[in-house]
Parts: C-alpha cells; sequence; structure tokens
C-alpha cells in the first residue's frame, strides 16, 4: 500500500473482483461551450485529439471500438474484464435517448462490467442522473472541474462555475454513484495556495477519485496563441512533483489518485516536453514525498 495516497487500484479492488482495464469509446460527442450554448470555442487549453487521437474510431460503432479495445489486451491479459470509458468532450450531452442507448450498448458487450462516463458539471441533468443510477451495474461519474475558482474558470473560457461542480457532484454521490474530479495545476493565473485551497474543497466533498495533471500547452488552441504574447509559467518536471507532493497532504486520505500527469501525443505538444514515461514522473514525485517526509 502506498504511504502517501491512495492509488487508483485501491480503488477499483474495492468494487471489482480481478483487473480491470479501461477502454475509451468515441462516438462523436460535443461540448455545450463549443456549439454556443453556453459558449463558443471551447476551452483555452483543449485540443480534444490529444485525449482521444485515434479520430478513425467515430466510423465504427460502440461494439466494434471496444471489440478492438479487447483484442489488443486479451492477447496477454485474456482473464482481463472492462470498464468502457466515455471521455471524448461531454459524454452526457445529447438527448437522453441516444445516451442510454450508448450506454447500454457498451454494457451488453462481454466482458464489460462497467461504465465510467466523463462530463461536464453543469451537463447532469436530475432526469438523465436517475436514468444512469437505475443501469444496475457499476458505474463512476467523472465532472472536470479544474479549478474552485470562479475567476480561473472564466480566463480559461470554461463556462459553469465551482457551485455548479459542489452541486453536481452531491447529486450524484447522493445517488450512490462514485464520482471523480479533474483538475489541472498550473492554470494561468492560478497560485500555489489557490491550487491548495481547491485541493482542499474538493476534499469537502464527497468525491472518490480525482485526476491531476499539469496545464499542456497544445497546437491548435487559444492558449497557443497566448503563450506567444503573455508569460504562462511551465513547470520543470522536478517542480511538477515537488508541487504534487505538497499538495497531497490537502488531499483526504480515502480519495484515490488516478493520475498526476497527462500526456499528449508528441506531434501537439508544445509545452512542457519533459520526455518521461509515467512510471518516471512517479519515482520523482516519490523522491519528492521522501524529502518531505524527512524534513
Amino acid at each position: 500500500m502506498n504511504p502517501y495516497y491512495k492509488e487508483y487500484s485501491e480503488f477499483l479492488a474495492e468494487h471489482f473482483d480481478g483487473k480491470v482495464q479501461k477502454l475509451s469509446v468515441d462516438v462523436g460527442f460535443t461540448c455545450p461551450n463549443r456549439d454556443g450554448t453556453v459558449g463558443r470555442g471551447g476551452c483555452i487549453y483543449c485540443n480534444n485529439m490529444a485525449f482521444s487521437p485515434d479520430w478513425e474510431k467515430r466510423s465504427v460503432g460502440v461494439a466494434e471500438q471496444i471489440a478492438r479495445g479487447k483484442a489488443f489486451f486479451a492477447r496477454k491479459y485474456p482473464e482481463m474484464r472492462y470498464l468502457a470509458y466515455f471521455q471524448s468532450y461531454t459524454s452526457t450531452y445529447g438527448a437522453h435517448e441516444k445516451l442510454l442507448a450508448l450506454y447500454s450498448e457498451a454494457l451488453e458487450q462481454p466482458g464489460v462490467v462497467g461504465l465510467i462516463i466523463g462530463t461536464r458539471p453543469d451537463c447532469m441533468p436530475d432526469s438523465l442522473l436517475d436514468s444512469i443510477s437505475k443501469l444496475g451495474t457499476k458505474v463512476f461519474i467523472e465532472y472536470g472541474a479544474e479549478s474552485s475558482h470562479d475567476s480561473t474558470l472564466v480566463a480559461i473560457n470554461r463556462c459553469h462555475t465551482w457551485a455548479q461542480t459542489v452541486d453536481a457532484v452531491e447529486r450524484t454521490a447522493g445517488r450512490g454513484i462514485p464520482v471523480g474530479l479533474h483538475l489541472i495545476l498550473g492554470l494561468p493565473g492560478e497560485t500555489e495556495e489557490m491550487m491548495a485551497r481547491t485541493v482542499s474543497r474538493v476534499s469537502s466533498l464527497p468525491v472518490s477519485t480525482v485526476k491531476f495533471h499539469q496545464l499542456q500547452i497544445l497546437k491548435g488552441t487559444p492558449l497557443e496563441k497566448m503563450s506567444a504574447e503573455l508569460d504562462i509559467p511551465v513547470y520543470i518536471a522536478e517542480e511538477y512533483a515537488a508541487l504534487c507532493s505538497r499538495l497531497l497532504k490537502y488531499l483526504r486520505r480515502d480519495i484515490a489518485v488516478e493520475r498526476f500527469v497527462a500526456q499528449a501525443p508528441a506531434d501537439m505538444l508544445i509545452s512542457p516536453r519533459w520526455g518521461l514515461k509515467n512510471y518516471q514522473f512517479v519515482s520523482l514525485l516519490h523522491k519528492a514525498l521522501n524529502s518531505l517526509s524527512v524534513k
């Protein structure tokens, strides 16, 4: 057991016997701050191809995407079971009947034992949440919160508020659905004190998991243009690991950390370009945590 924080594998072991693997599903969702519903242009850092670069997926259905993913893992792990991960853009944004049909199609595939649905906190009406809670399987909802500071959310064109995040988390957890939050560290204008306040606020909520990741400047985003005009600080890997080590003391111990870093495709990433694999970053993080513990 990790002495510093709860690992995501521990969280999964609380819900499943044996190994489970996420399989990303891309069905062409969009986002309300792209189509004009709440805003246009999307978040300043967002090029969704960084999360789902295989856009050919969209030419095949949910069942075929899952079959291809299973074929990749089954060669090495024939007993593996799977979680269908609706990740791209806002996966609760659309007609409810269509959404539920997509979720159900994923759950009908052999070996799929649950769903992870990624979305925004302003895109989870009670009616859909009620239907999701009645799917009769393990479902996990992950909300992109990014920050608890409304001034930051305005600056990054997020087009929702922290109050909406709190409301979505409480309504979701109130239905017995485990909730995850995504947070970005190093957003423009945010100090370490502000980031620590966000982690503390997350810890006061009924949250089961959290994803941290560093701000990345990607090609084709408004942030790319802003970075040419503004001095946007970019952490080196050791600095970011040290930051994460300090912020962990504000995180409630029973909240599992799914990840600390994001890894955009190299041909899309402008900075930071660390060239580290995940285990290499974790090694840096543990070194920083060890350093804190001996002080």
